[in-house]
C-alpha cells in the first residue's frame, strides 16, 4: 500500500531532492521551506539581520552599513537600491 502523506505545492521540488540527494523525504521538505523561507525575507529584515550578525563580528557601523549597501543588490530579487541614510533608519528607526 502507497504512503498517503499531505499535498504540498512544492511537493515536486520535494521529489527532486529526494531523488537526486540522500535527503530523507521530511528532510527535503524542511530544506525546501527553509529556502523559501530564506528568499522571502523583506529588505528591512535582511538588513537588521545582516547588521546583528556584522556587528556580532566586531565590524564598526560605517563598515557594516558599506557592506550591507554592497550585498543589497545581489539579492534573490534585488529590492530598490537604498542610501546608507535609509539603512541607518531601517536599523534604528
Amino acid at each position: 500500500m502507497l504512503e498517503r502523506r499531505p499535498s504540498s505545492p512544492y511537493d515536486d521540488l520535494i521529489d527532486h531532492l529526494v531523488r537526486s540527494t540522500a535527503l530523507p523525504r521530511g528532510e527535503a521538505a524542511r530544506v525546501v521551506l527553509d529556502v523559501l523561507a530564506y528568499f522571502d525575507e523583506t529588505a528591512e529584515d535582511f538588513v537588521r539581520r545582516r547588521h546583528r550578525e556584522l556587528q556580532s563580528g566586531g565590524l564598526v557601523n560605517a563598515e557594516i552599513f558599506e557592506r550591507i549597501a554592497a550585498e543589497m543588490p545581489h539579492r534573490a530579487v534585488a529590492p530598490p537600491e537604498l542610501s546608507l541614510r535609509q539603512l541607518r533608519r531601517i536599523v534604528y528607526g
